[in-house]
């Protein structure tokens, strides 16, 4: 045990010299590679830092006129010139890496994503999949088909990007929420056409992905009252809470038509009053109060929107009642009341917007599919709320 230890003691010395000349070579290694490096890369780097993406681009182009062979320069600018707007400049440069012999395969199969990106956001969608699609057997496989799917969602090639969908499932994202809409825009292009079996079968395979799909019982309580079967369309609509209570809102009005048709009308008002007093932010309450107005006359709406501005105090709620107000006000009070409603109106326009929760991208109308960013499912279906906060 003992002449073990002097030989640990004997060795630690060299095990240090090796360390230590192996830092000193790393050093060199770095500070050679710091000196191969023109002074104008790092100003463009600190006016990337700075956000000056211009001043960067020109100081790079300068660069690359002396240090052409450098791929990852070509690569930088090339990015650059996309951020920019510049595609055709981009697609230049992608392709001029690309004719390069001494690529990596792994700098090969970026510069492809690279180009495949350019024809994307130029709108040259044939061009970018056939390079995706080569892709396919490489590392960047599921890149690519990241690509793809954005492309067959522009498109509107339903088909396959349920097929790209599925590909890409994992254990981080089973896609199930993207798939189950991509039938329900199958089962809206066959609705156009009048096929109603097969939008049914469309809206069914919906649910088979997304048990609790909100669009696909939503169409489908459509398809059923248009087809005067009021109970079935009811019952696919009271279905649609199990994704979330609010998405209700949505079929509120069909929800009315349904029950009118059954001569059943003040059980449907009914039934939606019990819902927005168990859940205050329902957005029901204009159809409600509208309602109301209608068969049972002014007292009836008024003492309903008094109530709700009670149990749930909201700016919106606040100018339900001031309308209810209007109707019953003497005339020499209506005009003050009317100067105080068109501020209310005024000051209250945000609530009577959906928002999307990833891009924030406003709208008056409700998407599944958000017009800014392109995500689905991010409007909450409540006017005046974000997504995270339903």
């Amino acid at each position: 045990m003992i002449e073990i230890q002097f030989w640990w003691l004997a060795i630690l010395p060299i095990f240090f010299g090796a360390g230590w000349l192996a830092a000193r070579v790393d050093i060199k290694h770095v500070i050679a590679e710091s000196h191969s490096l023109p002074i104008a890369y790092f100003k463009a780097v600190n006016h990337l830092l700075a956000g000056e993406m211009n001043k960067a681009i020109d100081i790079y182009i300068e660069i690359a006129k002396n240090h052409s062979e450098t791929i990852e320069l070509q690569v930088t600018l090339g990015q650059l010139f996309r951020r920019r707007g510049e595609l055709e400049r981009a697609i230049r440069m992608h392709q001029k890496i690309l004719s390069r012999r001494d690529l990596s395969a792994s700098q090969r199969q970026q510069s492809q994503l690279d180009l495949a990106i350019d024809f994307i956001k130029s709108g040259l969608f044939d061009r970018a999949e056939k390079i995706l699609h080569d892709l396919s057997n490489t590392d960047s496989a599921r890149l690519a088909r990241v690509e793809l799917l954005a492309i067959y969602q522009q498109e509107h090639e339903w088909q396959k990007a349920i097929a790209t969908a599925e590909l890409l499932r994992d254990e981080s994202n089973s896609f199930q929420h993207e798939i189950a809409q991509f039938y329900c825009e199958l089962a809206s292009e066959s609705l156009i056409r009048n096929q109603h079996a097969k939008a049914i079968d469309e809206l069914n395979l919906a649910l088979k992905e997304h048990r609790h799909s909100a669009r696909a019982r939503l169409m489908l309580g459509e398809i059923a009252l248009s087809e005067a079967r009021p109970d079935e369309a009811i019952e696919h609509w009271l279905k649609m809470p199990a994704q979330d209570i609010h998405y209700l809102a949505l079929a509120a009005r069909h929800l009315i038509a349904a029950f009118h048709s059954k001569n059943q009308l003040a059980d449907g008002i009914s039934l939606l009053i019990r819902y927005v007093q168990q859940y205050p932010e329902l957005d029901v309450v204009d159809l409600i109060y509208e309602q109301l107005l209608a068969t049972a006359g002014i007292d009836a709406a008024y003492d309903f929107v008094r109530e709700r501005l009670r149990e749930h105090p909201s700016m919106p709620g606040l100018k339900k009642l001031l309308d209810a107000h209007l109707l019953v006000a003497p005339a020499d009070q209506k005009s003050e009341l009317e100067v105080i409603g068109k501020l209310l109106h005024d000051n209250t326009r945000s609530y009577s917007m959906y928002y999307c929760s990833e891009c924030g991208f406003k709208t008056r109308q409700f998407f599944w599919h958000c017009p800014g960013c392109n995500q689905w499912e991010t409007y909450a279906p409540v006017r005046g709320k974000s997504r995270s906060v339903v």
